[in-house]
């Protein structure tokens, strides 16, 4: 039975979309550039530079324009997942459930804060997505595209070769397999070092981007999806990218934003599946179901409060340095205390530090030294602390003072 009028649920998604974005404007602006984000800027030349680019030239280099491509991609994708899931589930309240969750994933919401192209791939495979449901056909210019955007795109050509094999569509065949093979020859595949297994920490990694209980139930979904010969392209994406993560997990490190966003995407899958088992079930009988529903959405919760504000975890860390986000702090604060001091030119014995700091405007120079190195401590030091905690300690070092330069 209706109890609430579509138009409600529309704008309870707008509202819930609306809150999401400001909260990760908020998270941005206290976010630090890390190294490998400002290679991105500096050094890199892909797509993803030329993305996170436009912004910065726009709005200045700031942390907030740094960010807001992804968060963009990040709110498109939310759209495309409320588009896509219309009339597919029974109620509108389990659509909305649906987006929201989608949003709350901790893949998805890290994602959308970080300088990488896990999100823009998220986007352009629902993209395609949407537009497979929308007129009933493949769109080819969209996969020649996609192999220009990301390497990772080769495991959605594997999915679509596979999905062609099965329904027997033998155009789609040709073309995915035709651009895989492009994707194997312009971007390569990594074989290099001495094989190690990573399968444990590509599951902890998969549970953290999920929640662990819902990784598991990802797990009984796609299997009973599997068995039962019901066999969507949602499936055959997200299984694809699935089983190859985990063999190649065996002989090396798998990168998982070459993965993840082909595993997200089938969230409405899983909760149609769990409504259904729900709803089939006597009321009386429902509490398991009501008590795992309740600690996944409470994990997802914690999981949003520490995104949204994660400094206050230092207070409870012995050594900074174990704090998840450590690696995105502290450069902007110590940019801003050389600014104070009128030094806008350092080199450093921390190479990954002065890449950092050209971001906010500090050159490399051979007037001071900047160092966390104790060996100066005869020297002025400052610190960076959040909420009173101290988070790291360096020292200012003319150059004249130094021996050897």
């Amino acid at each position: 039975m209706k109890i609430l009028s579509d138009k409600v649920y529309k704008y309870g998604f707008a509202i819930v979309l609306a809150i999401f974005i400001i909260c990760l404007l908020f998270v941005a602006n206290s976010l630090s550039i890390s190294y490998k984000e400002a290679l991105n800027v500096f050094d890199n030349t892909s797509v993803l530079t030329l993305v996170t680019f436009l912004p910065l030239k726009i709005f200045g280099f700031n942390d907030i324009a740094l960010r807001l491509p992804f968060i963009l991609f990040y709110a498109s994708s939310a759209y495309l997942m409320y588009l896509l899931t219309k009339g597919y589930f029974k109620y509108e309240s389990d659509r909305l459930i649906n987006v929201i969750l989608f949003m709350l994933l901790p893949g998805v919401l890290s994602a959308s804060l970080l300088v990488n192209t896990a999100i823009i791939v998220t986007f352009f495979t629902l993209l395609y997505l949407y537009y497979y449901k929308t007129y009933g056909k493949h769109n080819y210019y969209l996969l020649v595209l996609f192999l220009f955007i990301d390497n990772s795109f080769a495991v959605f050509f594997l999915a679509l070769f596979f999905y062609a094999l099965n329904k027997k569509e033998n155009q789609l065949f040709i073309v995915s397999l035709i651009l895989f093979g492009l994707s194997m020859y312009i971007y390569g595949f990594e074989t290099s070092g001495k094989p190690k297994g990573y399968l444990l920490d590509l599951f902890a990694i998969y549970g953290s981007i999920f929640s662990p209980l819902l990784f598991i139930y990802f797990f009984y979904a796609m299997y009973r999806i599997g068995i039962k010969g019901n066999r969507s392209l949602y499936w055959y994406i997200s299984v694809t990218a699935l089983v190859f993560s985990f063999l190649f997990s065996i002989r090396q490190k798998v990168y998982i934003e070459d993965f993840a966003p082909y595993v997200v995407i089938t969230l409405p899958l899983m909760l149609k599946l769990f409504f259904h088992t729900f709803r089939v079930r006597l009321p009386e009988f429902r509490g398991m179901h009501r008590k795992l529903a309740f600690l996944v959405v409470a994990l997802l919760a914690i999981n949003v409060l520490l995104t949204v504000v994660n400094k206050p975890l230092y207070l409870l860390l012995a050594k900074p340095q174990k704090h998840f986000a450590y690696k995105y702090h502290f450069a902007k604060e110590i940019a801003t205390i050389l600014k104070e001091e009128e030094i806008n030119e350092v080199f450093s014995d921390d190479y990954q530090l002065t890449k950092r700091l050209q971001f906010y405007n500090i050159t490399s120079g051979n007037k001071f030294l900047i160092t966390f190195n104790p060996y100066y401590k005869e020297y002025p030091s400052y610190s960076v602390s959040y909420y009173d905690k101290e988070i790291l300690t360096f020292y200012i070092v003319p150059k004249q003072n130094l021996l050897g330069y």
